[in-house]
């Protein structure tokens, strides 16, 4: 099949010739491999026991073969690390090595971060600009610059989103059946904490447990709950509960296997806004892994007249809309060299739920709201924003399943979400 090129393989052609090494860090199947071996010479593949049994005893030996070369899924041989960050020592040339990697190394078992040697890149799951739904009218880049035209149509409706949102982002589960790419995620959830954890050095003694916890960290996307709040709902009325140090654990070794994804809330620098809150907001790596762990399909998310069900299924399904959203802004924010957070007032006055803030500290606020139009109401956390950031503040925008892009009379960009690209 001809390669669809991916958002990031734009950074990779801006750094990779530069650098000589950079590392693509993310979560099992969302496509690290395939990109990374459009621009190399030659594969070790890490995972494969042929290959890395001589790599095990001679790490060394990876400096035989051909340039670029792609070291896949490194961290089954951590000792590679150090192996690359000597050569790029020895040779600075840009464009010698790529690292793909579906999880991070044990403590301990790298001797140096690679700072200044060995680039970091995260590749997240398919946004809907890299779907091919509808062409992106309205650029991210363009709008962190204050220069965005918003303008464009989107044919999705509110049923669409929804099945985007099931269909995941996963590139090979994009073309099953509804009854195969349930299967496959359900595998891809019971392969991680039954085999990807105890690789990482976690022995789970209870894998259910563990799903449990998933479950409740899932029903909590797009919340900023407490990690005890999580526990608690992962064992309603369960007088044996993992231990909170047991909980943590869970949580500390699904983030070094990409598939926890959290939003950081936002400590601006040199800003009047010093009450905010501190909490993540809570996202799996895709939004198809939170739906299939809370059990909702199309069916069970949208009612026979394709409106959102008046039930808790109902609210999950906004919850999952930014989900989606989040994934397809951090994406774009990415390649626009800008960092992702969320703000939150201690007191739950104000809250905006994508903070995307530039090198200089210019900032981007951004809405999620699962609906066709917008009303004044939907914008006055923005609104205020703006008046406490002042010329901080480049734009707003509130991303919605509605057919128009356009600008409001309060200076708001209204954009569908199927029209944001970076």
């Amino acid at each position: 099949m001809e390669y669809v090129r991916r958002i990031v393989d734009q950074e990779l052609d801006d750094l990779f010739g530069e650098l000589a090494a950079l590392a693509v860090d993310g979560p099992k199947a969302v496509g690290k491999t395939t990109t990374a071996e459009q621009r190399v010479a030659a594969v070790a593949r890490l995972d494969s026991k042929a290959v890395r049994g001589p790599i095990v005893a001679d790490p060394a030996i990876l400096l035989r073969r051909p340039r670029p070369l792609l070291i896949d899924e490194w961290q089954k041989v951590p000792e590679v690390w150090d192996v690359v960050r000597r050569a790029v020592d020895d040779d600075p040339t840009g464009g010698q090595f790529l690292l793909t990697g579906s999880a991070s190394p044990q403590d301990g078992a790298i001797q140096h971060s690679g700072a200044g040697r060995i680039g970091r890149l995260r590749m997240r799951p398919m946004t809907l600009s890299e779907r091919g739904l509808t062409a992106s009218t309205v650029s991210l880049a363009d709008l962190l610059r204050g220069r965005a035209v918003v303008q464009g149509e989107s044919v999705m409706t509110l049923s669409d989103y929804v099945e985007e949102i099931v269909a995941s982002g996963f590139p090979g589960m994009r073309g099953l059946s509804h009854r195969a790419r349930a299967f496959q995620l359900d595998s891809y959830l019971r392969n991680a904490v039954e085999r990807d954890v105890p690789e990482q050095g976690l022995a789970v003694r209870r894998p259910e447990a563990m799903m449990a916890w998933l479950r409740a960290y899932a029903s909590a996307s797009s919340s900023t709950a407490s990690y005890s709040q999580i526990l608690d709902a992962a064992t309603p009325g369960h007088s044996d509960k993992p231990a909170r140090a047991t909980a943590e654990s869970y949580r500390q070794v699904l983030a070094s296997l990409w598939l926890l994804d959290p939003v950081p809330a936002w400590s601006p620098a040199g800003s009047p806004m010093t009450r905010l809150g501190q909490a993540p907001k809570h996202h799996l790596a895709d939004p198809a892994l939170a739906a299939r762990l809370m059990g909702l399909g199309v069916d069970s998310l949208l009612g026979g007249d394709g409106e959102p069900l008046r039930s808790q299924a109902g609210s999950m399904l906004g919850m999952l809309f930014e989900s989606l959203a989040a994934l397809c802004v951090r994406v774009a924010a990415q390649a626009a060299e800008a960092e992702v957070a969320h703000l939150r007032t201690r007191n739950g006055d104000h809250e905006v739920d994508l903070v995307v803030v530039r090198p200089d500290g210019g900032v981007v606020g951004i809405e999620a709201k699962l609906a066709a139009g917008v009303d004044d109401s939907d914008g006055k956390h923005l609104r205020w924003l703006r008046d406490q950031l002042g010329p901080r503040f480049v734009d707003g925008v509130i991303l919605t399943t509605g057919p128009t892009a356009y600008r409001r009379l309060d200076g708001l960009a209204v954009v569908p979400l199927a029209l944001l690209g970076p």
